[in-house]
């Protein structure tokens, strides 16, 4: 499955002007533990929960005055919306990667995916494979 169809359409934004307290609020808001930086409508980082805790909060920074700007992750990978699923999840796992942005063609910002959902997505399509070998090995009727 396309990674298109597993993310977040359109992605949680905030800008790199805003305030780590702005941003915050901005994901609770939209229910979610990371969004995707803007700076003039151009992709320029993650800021997550995690970001909050270790560069933030760990080092003792006011979120009220600090910008996102100086505390997103900034090195970031990059998928499109022709992904894989199982590409994404390689690329996730080997970079240790939590969110993923998806870009077009002219690198715009279209989704973003979590590892939670891509997880949940491969749970799934696990369990119904399971269940499909299960019934097959069970059937017991005719021709079965």
């Amino acid at each position: 499955m396309r990674v298109i169809k597993l993310a977040q359409v359109p992605p949680p934004v905030v800008s790199a002007a805003d305030t780590v307290v702005e941003a915050v609020r901005t994901m609770r808001r939209v229910r979610v533990g990371a969004a995707a930086v803007l700076d003039r409508d151009q992709l320029v980082g993650i800021f997550s929960e995690r970001d909050v805790m270790l560069r933030v909060v760990g080092v003792g920074k006011d979120p009220g005055t600090t910008p996102v700007a100086d505390v997103m992750t900034t090195d970031l990978e990059r998928a499109t919306g022709d992904t894989e699923s199982g590409d994404a999840l390689e690329l996730m796992v080997q970079k240790h990667i939590r969110h993923l942005p998806i870009v077009d063609r002219e690198d715009n910002l279209v989704g973003l995916l979590s590892m939670r959902n891509l997880l949940q997505h491969h749970v799934e399509e696990l369990a119904d494979q399971l269940n499909s070998l299960e019934a097959y090995f069970l059937a017991d009727g005719p021709g079965g």
